[in-house]
């Protein structure tokens, strides 16, 4: 199983990933993304506009081009990790956690006894992976197989960064800027990082060296991407559909109409 986690996998060799993001519904987005060449595809239940019929259509959309479907929860409770997990993803992304003790109710949530207690009887998650294990290969696999990260955006996660990094399961922790920016009295302007948000970050990045956990981060653009990539992150958001999108039918459109070409995005 693990294998097959290609996030997984990456974080094991050491190496970078990148990957594209998901808000808009369908399995034919899913699949367009996956067919990209990333390693991985994160399905956003938090902030796009996919319900959890929706998520289950795209994770195995998504895994059965090769590529790992990772899931933004919409919520932190229990059931809402079971069912992305129970639909075979490869790993969470939690948000909005603020404690040291919520990372760990977390990890037991996504976690088979007696690392956790998550609850067995899936069918659909045995294939997402291949070769597709059976049942027991599943429960004795999972928890090394599958990813947890936790999303680093609140001011009580911030301040809590080292011993959050340190909880035993989590696999990465995960930065969200805009979130972090505000939560932390130093918001994103025009789309630019300010510099009491980028030590805000190099701060959440050591930590996590010092735990011997990853780091990911979301990028607005692939130009931040490379940045980012530079700077030593292990996950990176190369794409989002949403303003991939708007951002090719503008910059066609205008060719069409013979527009003088545009700098930067007018989004932020």
């Amino acid at each position: 199983m693990q294998a097959s986690n290609r996030l997984k996998v990456s974080f094991l060799e050491g190496k970078q990933s990148f990957g594209a993001w998901q808000m808009l519904p369908g399995a034919n987005i899913s699949r367009l993304l996956a067919r990209s060449g990333v390693d991985w595809v994160l399905i956003d239940c938090e902030h796009g506009n996919i319900d959890d019929g929706e998520m289950h259509d795209a994770v195995p959309a998504i895994a059965a081009v090769g590529v790992s479907p990772l899931v933004r929860l919409a919520d932190m409770q229990g059931w809402v990790v079971k069912r992305a997990l129970d639909s075979g993803a490869h790993g969470i992304l939690v948000p909005l956690v603020r404690t040291v003790e919520e990372a760990r109710q977390l990890v037991q949530d996504a976690k088979f006894p007696p690392k956790g207690r998550r609850g067995f009887g899936s069918l659909l998650a045995l294939e997402r992976f291949t070769p597709n294990p059976t049942l027991t290969e599943y429960l004795y696999q999972a928890n090394d197989a599958l990813v947890t990260i936790i999303q680093i955006e609140t001011k009580e996660a911030f301040d809590s960064v080292e011993d959050i990094a340190a909880v035993d399961g989590v696999d990465a922790l995960f930065i969200g800027p805009f979130d972090l920016g505000n939560n932390i009295g130093h918001p994103i302007q025009k789309g630019v990082i300010g510099p009491e948000l980028k030590n805000a970050m190099t701060r959440i990045l050591t930590a996590t060296r010092k735990a011997g956990k990853k780091c990911g981060v979301y990028c607005k653009d692939a130009q931040q991407a490379k940045e980012f990539a530079d700077q030593g992150y292990d996950m990176l958001v190369a794409v989002t559909d949403f303003t991939a999108l708007q951002h090719a039918v503008q910059e066609d459109l205008g060719a069409a109409r013979g527009d003088p070409k545009s700098t930067g995005s007018g989004l932020f």
